[in-house]
Order: structure tokens, then sequence, then C-alpha cells
């Protein structure tokens, strides 16, 4: 059955995004102030993930506006670092990820990490994959 509910359930709205890899000092009250520039700045975080160490975290986040982004964190002193990823909006069921994961490994494409979200009640959900090779990844997954 090729119908095109059905075409368009296997093929996610994806594209290529620029991440930013924001180094923070791990202490209370320095995420709060990042978030409160990006919202002054009018600035909407689509995807976002923080790992910690022992001295700083990584925040990584796809923004709505990325040069704003970059030049309000150097007006601040805050190491940035882009990174090309997919951000893929793809139905919120078991199975899509194996999909997503077979493909790429089909085509012999890196994940380096992942970050993904979906309320239990949605039907999307918003799936970010760092792959060694961007583009060839997101060939594998068109």
């Amino acid at each position: 059955m090729d119908t095109a509910a059905g075409a368009q359930e296997s093929r996610p709205a994806m594209q290529i995004a620029t991440q930013l890899a924001v180094f923070l000092e791990n202490k209370p009250g320095t995420f709060a102030a990042v978030c409160q520039a990006l919202a002054d700045a009018k600035i909407n975080i689509y995807a976002l993930t923080v790992s910690d160490t022992v001295d700083h975290a990584v925040v990584r986040m796809v923004v709505s506006d990325t040069e704003k982004a970059i030049h309000l964190f150097g007006e601040h002193g805050v190491l940035v670092v882009e990174n090309d990823v997919l951000m893929i909006e793809a139905d919120n069921k078991p199975g899509v990820l194996v999909d997503i994961a077979a493909k790429m490994a089909r085509a012999k494409v890196n994940i380096e990490y992942a970050y993904l979200s979906g309320s239990p009640r949605s039907k999307k959900a918003l799936i970010v994959i760092r792959a060694n090779n961007a583009q060839k990844a997101f060939k594998a997954l068109s």
C-alpha cells in the first residue's frame, strides 16, 4: 500500500541545522543567565541538552537565530563551537529511532550522539543527531 499518508509517515521532516555547544561554568545561576539572555534577545531554543563535568557544563542547543546567539555569547566571553546536526521531526512511536539508526548504519554513517524529546501525548518527536557526516546522513534518511 503506497498512499500519500503512508509515504509521509515513513519520511520524517528533516533539516541540517547548526548546533551551538556552549561551555559554561558549572555553578548555580549560570544556565538561568544564558536562558535569560536568549529570551531577552527573542531567540527561541528548539532543542537542548546539558552535560556536566567537574568544572564546566556543555550546553548543546539548536536555536531560532544562530548568528545572533553566537554574537550574544561572544559579547559575554562565552566559548561557542558550531556543529552541523540533523534535526528530525518524526512520528512519536516505537521503532522510529531504530529505522533512522539502521538507515544510517547501512550508509556507514556513525552517530556520535543524539538527543530527543516527545511529550507522551504528542504525535511528533524532535530528534537531534550529531553524525560524523551530516550530508551523508541526510542523504541516507531522505
